[in-house]
């Protein structure tokens, strides 16, 4: 009785079809009987095979002439009688013994289950081999499945279902000689397999898997890179000196010939010798690094004698130009006085008498009264001795007429100071604080972004809710500048200086200074009215040849940047620390 279909057909024929490997195909003696085996035991699941007499396992052309229902007396005259296979290929058996497409036959085998006539056709859109007809007979109910569909066939004479491997006993026999590993789906719908052969279905890959391991390992990749990146970023920002110097990549330190463009004026002083001409040459911009000029006067023996004044040169010139600049007569400037930023009174008349021809203690004499000139004099300063034109003396270069006097010198100085203040907006009853500002920054700062953040870091020390934590704003320039270390050529700032009770030093007094301690220029001015806006409150300088200066907001990370200074102090003994 046929089962149920369950809808699916697929289902209902894998159910269905035959598993070979629980056959037993050997010759029981003849007797091919339904649910027999060998030893008289009933097969579960259907009838084996015809064996062959000698209960020696079919042959693969016994097989085929059984699955076509051909008897002995029909087997080609040479096969042989045990059943074995001729010599040759098995394909090669004659054709008499094998039906081709639209023949009938009507033979009956040993066992008698083809009682009508079959007819054997190949499928549709194949090629036609030995092993790839099927059965497909409106007529024979003999044949246990139609190879079209999943109904079995019940024979017309017994009216018992007939064992299916008669059918396909070449096909069993084939599949059980495979590996489970070959089968195939093909395999499984030709009959060469079942569907156990088949083993599971592989699952589904996982793609969101996929793509979040894809993303994992892309981070460990950037993580890493990013890392080697900023090891190599410390390494080259805080060795970049030495790195340069054992790879042979040292930067050039002179501009190359033709580049010399422009003017620039260089101011000698009386004394200077090939160190602070170098700085003065690059801070000009005549050369291209601060010890340019002076390694340049090393590696050539040059000791030249230098006379003071002010010299006209170009912006980005050789050393080996420069110095042959400095020495010709025809660029020093008649009548002309250079002032650089930072300068104090005393520092500055000197400049003003070898640019002017005027003795100095004509200077000396014209700067005794501030208030000649338009500025108030602080009875603070006067009291403490000193100078009320401290701060007014504006740095600039300046050309005067031949028969100029002191006085009008300094008038000239002092206009352009307030110049300066106008054009700031500084209010008047502000001028004098403002320049006492101004003045520390510029004896703090070289370049005007750090003026800027220099100016942060005094405003967030004088406000009030920062005085219990300091209270002062301990610049070594105000030290320094009240004791009289300012000409000393060192950044240093000795134990003596420091705690001197002077009214400049702001280690010991709380506030500004009582007045300003250098001539300020315009970036320092503009600082003081423009700060930059931060939490700053200490800054160092690691690098007195670059001015590179380091601003932190708490003492650990200003300790360690005094170290840094220390450190590079210690490799350039000879660079003013």
């Amino acid at each position: 009785m046929p089962e149920t279909p369950s809808g699916d057909p697929f289902a209902d024929l894998f159910g269905k079809l035959p598993d070979p490997r629980s056959r037993d195909f050997r010759r029981t003696g003849g007797d091919a009987g339904f649910g027999s085996r060998a030893d008289g035991s009933e097969k579960d699941g259907g009838q084996d095979p015809a064996p062959s007499a000698t209960g020696a396992p079919l042959s693969r052309r016994e097989l085929r002439a059984a699955a076509a229902g051909l008897s002995p007396a029909t087997r080609p005259a040479d096969a042989p009688a045990d059943g074995t296979p001729a010599e040759g290929p098995v394909d090669a058996a004659p054709t008499a013994a094998m039906p081709r497409p639209s023949q009938q036959e009507a033979v009956l085998d040993e066992s008698g289950l083809l009682a009508q006539p079959r007819t054997y056709t190949p499928r549709p859109a194949e090629p036609v081999d030995d092993d790839s007809w099927m059965l497909t007979d409106e007529s024979d109910p003999a044949l246990p499945y139609s190879r079209t569909g999943s109904t079995p066939i019940v024979p017309a004479s017994s009216g018992t279902p007939a064992d299916p491997t008669e059918a396909f006993g070449v096909r069993a026999t084939a599949a059980s000689t495979r590996g489970a590993s070959t089968a195939t789906l093909e395999d499984l719908f030709s009959g060469h397999s079942s569907s156990d052969e088949l083993g599971s279905v592989p699952p589904p890959k996982d793609k969101r898997k996929r793509r979040i391991g894809g993303w994992i390992a892309l981070g460990v990749i950037l993580l890493i890179i990013g890392g080697a990146a900023g090891g190599a970023w410390y390494v080259w920002t805080t060795y970049e000196d030495k790195v340069r110097e054992v790879m042979g990549w040292e930067l050039p330190k002179d501009f190359e010939e033709g580049l010399a463009n422009g003017e620039a004026y260089v101011t000698v002083n009386e004394g200077d010798t090939g160190m602070p001409i170098s700085q003065a040459l690059f801070d000009a911009g005549v050369t291209m690094t601060p010890n340019a000029f002076y390694d340049y006067l090393i590696d050539t023996g040059e000791n030249p004698p230098f006379v003071p004044g002010v010299f006209k040169l170009q912006l980005q010139m050789t050393s080996e130009a420069a110095l042959a600049a400095l020495l010709d007569p025809a660029n020093k400037m008649e009548n002309t006085a250079q002032l650089r930023e930072g300068l104090t009174v005393e520092q500055s008349l000197p400049l003003l008498a070898e640019g002017t021809g005027l003795p100095v203690e004509d200077f000396v004499a014209a700067t005794a009264d501030a208030s000649a000139y338009g500025v108030t004099p602080d009875p603070a300063i006067v009291a403490a001795g000193g100078q009320p034109l401290e701060g007014w003396l504006f740095p600039a270069t300046y050309t005067f007429n031949p028969d100029v006097t002191a006085e009008q010198v300094i008038q000239t100085l002092v206009d352009r100071t307030v110049q300066s203040l106008d054009a700031a907006g500084v209010p008047e009853e502000d001028r004098q604080r403002v320049l006492t500002i101004a003045s520390i920054i510029e004896r703090e700062a070289r370049y005007e972004a750090d003026m800027q953040k220099v100016a942060t870091v005094i405003e967030n020390r004088l406000d009030p809710d920062n005085q219990e934590t300091f209270g002062l704003l301990q610049m070594d320039s105000t030290a320094q500048y009240g004791f009289g270390e300012m000409h000393d050529g060192s950044a240093s700032t000795s134990e003596e200086a420091q705690f001197d009770p002077n009214p400049w030093n702001t280690y010991v007094n709380a506030g500004l200074p009582v007045g300003p301690i250098s001539n300020p220029g315009d970036a320092a001015i503009s600082a003081v009215m423009n700060p930059s806006g931060g939490d700053w409150l200490y800054f160092v300088t690691v690098n007195l040849d670059t001015g590179e200066t380091v601003f932190t907001t708490n003492l650990g990370d200003h300790n360690r940047a005094v170290a840094q200074w220390i450190a590079w102090c210690e490799d350039h003994p000879d660079s003013g620390c």
